[in-house]
C-alpha cells in the first residue's frame, strides 16, 4: 500500500497537518509521500499563489473572497464553480503522477487537489479511495460540490453543519484534525523547557519560576501584534515574560525588534519549528485561531486565548473553540490580557478551560485515521 498526501502552500496549517500523518505513517511502515498540488503544474504558480494568500490575509480581500465562495457555493451548479473549473485543468495531470507513482490512497488536506480529484472521478479516471481531511472547525466553501470517498472532520458536532451544506452523511467521520503526537500530546516539564529555549535562542533568563505567556501570529505572521505585546508588558511582574513568534512577517519581526528593544522581558522570534518546546514553556498561549495551530494547543492541554481571526474560517474556529469552553475568544486587547492574568491565577478557571480541552480534544487523531484507512483497504481488499 502506498498513500499520496496532496497539499497546497497557502498557510501551513494544511502542511502541518499533512507532516503529521507522513509522520505517523512512517512510524508504522507505510510508504507515504506529500505532494504541493501546484508544484505538479509549476514551482512558480505554487508561489504565486502562496503570495497571493498572505496578500489577501492582510486586508479584507480574504474575507470578500470566502463570503462570495460561501455565496456561489450555494448558489450554482456545482460542475460550473470557478474553482471547481480551475482545478480541473490539472487534473489530467495529477492522474498520471498518481498511476505513474503506484498510489494506491489518495489524501487531500486542501480543497484544490480534492475538486481536481473529483473531475476525475466524475471522469471515471480514478477508482481507487480518497480521503479529505479538513482542517477548520468548519464546512468551507466550496467543498460540497467535491465528491470524495470520505470526509474526515473536527469534531462530531460539526456532522450536521457539514450534512446540512450537502457532504453525504455516510462519508463524514468525526476523528478530529490529525497533528503530529509524538510533539504535541506529551509535555516536558516546564522548568527545562524554559532552560532549553534560553540556551537555544541566546536569553538571559535569572529566574524561571514565573508566567511566561506564548504569542503566536501564524507561519505568514497574520495581525498586529504591537498592542497586545504593550499592554502585557505592562500588566506582567518582573519575573514573567513574553515570547513572539512573528512567523514569516519580516516587517512585524523588525518593527517589535525596534519598539521593545530594551524590554528583557520579550522575546521576539520569526519562523521557528519549536513550538512545541515553547508551548510547554508557557502558561498561556495567545493565537489567532488556525485550525492546526489551535487543535495542536488544546491537544497539549494548555489555556489558550484566541486573538484577532483572519476573517472567514478562522471566525468559525474561534466561535467553536469558545463555545466549547476550550478557549477564550475576544477581539479587545485589554480583556485578553485580563483573562490571561486570570488563567494563571485562578486555578479553578483554568482547570475548567483544561477539562474542556481534555474531553474534545483527540489525542490519537492521526492513528485513528489511519486505522480507518488500513481498516477501508483491507476490506475492500477481501471483496
Amino acid at each position: 500500500m502506498k498513500i499520496l498526501i496532496l497539499s497546497c502552500n497557502t498557510g501551513e496549517g494544511h502542511n502541518s497537518c499533512a507532516k503529521a500523518l507522513k509522520k505517523a505513517m512512517d512510524r508504522r511502515g507505510i510508504a507515504c509521500e506529500i505532494q504541493d498540488t501546484l508544484a505538479l503544474i509549476s514551482a512558480t504558480l505554487s508561489y504565486r499563489v502562496s503570495n497571493a494568500y498572505v496578500y489577501s490575509t492582510r486586508g479584507s480581500l480574504f474575507e470578500m473572497v470566502y463570503k462570495l465562495g460561501g455565496f456561489v457555493s450555494n448558489n450554482t451548479d456545482s460542475r460550473q464553480s470557478l474553482i471547481y473549473s480551475a482545478n480541473k485543468l490539472y487534473a489530467e495531470r495529477l492522474h498520471h503522477f498518481i498511476i505513474d507513482n503506484g498510489f494506491d490512497i489518495v489524501v487531500c488536506v486542501h480543497l484544490f487537489p480534492a475538486e481536481a480529484l473529483t473531475a476525475l472521478k466524475r471522469n471515471a479516471q480514478l477508482q481507487i479511495p480518497t480521503y479529505f481531511v479538513m482542517t477548520d472547525y468548519t464546512c468551507i466553501p466550496f467543498l460540497p460540490e467535491t465528491d470524495l470517498d470520505y470526509y474526515i472532520i473536527p469534531h462530531e458536532h460539526l456532522i450536521e453543519e457539514f450534512a446540512e451544506r450537502g457532504i453525504p452523511r455516510e462519508k463524514i467521520i468525526p476523528i478530529g484534525i490529525p497533528v503530529d503526537e509524538q510533539l504535541f500530546t506529551t509535555r516536558q516539564p516546564q522548568l527545562r523547557a524554559r532552560h532549553k529555549i534560553a540556551q537555544q535562542m541566546g536569553w538571559k533568563i535569572s529566574d524561571a519560576t514565573g508566567h511566561w505567556y506564548l504569542l503566536m501570529s501564524g507561519s505568514m505572521g497574520f495581525g498586529n501584534l504591537s498592542e497586545l505585546v504593550e499592554q502585557l508588558l505592562q500588566a506582567i511582574r518582573p519575573e514573567d515574560r513574553v515570547i513572539c513568534i512573528c512567523g514569516r512577517n519580516e516587517e512585524m519581526h523588525h518593527s517589535l525588534q525596534e519598539v521593545f528593544a530594551d524590554n528583557p522581558q520579550l522575546l521576539v522570534l520569526g519562523f521557528t519549528d519549536q513550538v512545541s518546546l515553547l508551548m510547554d514553556a508557557s502558561n498561556v498561549i495567545f493565537t489567532k485561531p488556525g485550525g492546526v495551530t489551535s487543535t495542536e494547543a488544546i491537544v497539549k492541554h494548555i489555556p489558550l486565548i484566541h486573538t484577532v481571526p483572519i476573517p472567514g474560517l478562522e471566525d468559525r474556529n474561534a466561535h467553536f473553540f469558545h463555545q466549547h469552553g476550550l478557549s477564550y475568544y475576544t477581539n479587545d486587547v485589554a480583556q485578553q490580557v485580563a483573562v490571561a492574568m486570570r488563567l494563571c491565577q485562578d486555578k479553578a478557571y483554568r482547570q475548567q478551560m483544561l477539562r474542556q480541552q481534555r474531553e474534545h480534544a483527540n489525542t490519537r487523531s492521526s492513528d485513528d485515521f489511519i486505522d480507518l484507512i488500513l481498516s477501508n483497504y483491507e476490506a475492500s481488499a477481501t471483496q
